[in-house]
């Protein structure tokens, strides 16, 4: 039955307050903390983060401390927020969205933007293959059954992560001027910039819950309950982005060594170096998955506009993936990764 916020208690507030967020000083959650912040509600931000990490976060910004092996601590942060959003690495302890939903539900919040930021539900095959779409989904189940309900965002990869991150992405090997396209390089998918992400939430947030009667046809956060919000920055294929490098770089096509492989033998290739221990190797195959034929990196349609999310141009965001790889940014994780391998073959 649908619900109106005329016909709600007096006493009842039509919107988003109180925002608790995992991963406010991550590499999305920096973005998505700035969006809230200047989306015009002055909502309260708190911050959940281990006593331990290193993280800092933006001015206005409260921290609660929490300890995953004492799930109290959690329901304590977490009382008196109405959204928990979720944004932790796809390596985060298996148990870790778990104790957060659980205790959302035991403290009474109302919405959890769960641990998504990539496909939606669209494509079950494709999620089977990448190994991480049954734990999502049981983690969207597992929400319902406790009473609460969840927003999904759905933004593709972040496009220029995936750009500077490595051969293993998008292709793209900076340092040797090098790109292996999947099949013909012109299966194209949905990808989101960071600050894409970031403004989606903080749009979405700003939204009201309800609408105010049945003649109200404007968006609201109710209208995406148990559901996702699907967002895309750029509609695009490998030699779009090899394009848009020549453009930014300067470089002529000559400039670079083009490689071709098949998607499929891509795939299993970082399947076979993940069942060996490289953990690359599922950065390989999850994206490699996402340029099948059968259309597993694109959206089942796109919220952008109703959610007004402004439009962005590839060139800078192409220019910011190689500023990632120039400066080293992905230099931790493969420090993390290798470190992984040694670790497996001793």
């Amino acid at each position: 039955m649908a619900q109106y916020a005329s016909t709600q208690p007096s006493n009842y507030e039509n919107h988003i307050q109180n925002i608790a967020i995992v991963g406010a000083g991550g590499r999305a959650g920096k973005y998505i903390v700035s969006a809230i912040q200047s989306n015009g509600r002055s909502q309260t931000i708190t911050a959940l983060t281990r006593k331990d990490s290193s993280n800092t976060f933006a001015d206005g910004v409260k921290t609660a401390y929490i300890d995953y092996s004492d799930p109290a601590t959690i329901v304590s942060a977490l009382r008196g927020q109405d959204v928990l959003i979720i944004t932790m690495n796809v390596m985060a302890a298996p148990d870790a969205s778990k104790k957060l939903i659980e205790a959302a539900a035991e403290a009474g919040v109302k919405w959890i933007l769960p641990n998504e930021w990539g496909a939606d539900d669209s494509n079950e095959e494709a999620g089977k293959d990448v190994m991480i779409g049954a734990a999502k989904k049981a983690d969207r189940e597992f929400i319902e059954s406790l009473g609460v309900s969840w927003i999904g965002i759905a933004c593709g990869f972040w496009y220029e992560f995936s750009l500077g991150g490595g051969q293993e992405r998008y292709g793209f090997d900076f340092t040797n001027k090098s790109v292996l396209f999947y099949d013909d390089g012109e299966a194209k998918i949905d990808t989101s910039t960071w600050a894409a992400c970031g403004e989606a939430v903080g749009k979405l947030l700003a939204l009201p819950i309800l609408p105010e009667d049945e003649e109200d046809c404007k968006p609201t956060i109710s209208g995406w309950t148990n559901d996702f919000v699907r967002v895309g920055s750029f509609d695009i294929n490998q030699k779009d982005m090899f394009a848009s490098v020549l453009r930014v770089t300067g470089d002529k096509e000559s400039d670079w060594t083009i490689r071709y492989q098949p998607v499929v033998e891509r795939f299993e290739q970082g399947r076979a170096e993940l069942q060996k221990g490289d953990r690359m190797g599922f950065a390989q195959l999850l994206y490699a998955r996402a340029f099948y034929p059968d259309g597993a990196g694109k959206h089942a349609g796109l919220d952008n506009e109703k959610l007004g999310l402004k439009h962005e141009k590839i060139d800078e965001a192409t220019k910011f993936g190689i500023h990632l790889h120039e400066s080293d940014h992905f230099e931790a994780e493969r420090t993390a990764y290798s470190a992984g391998r040694a670790e497996k073959k001793d």
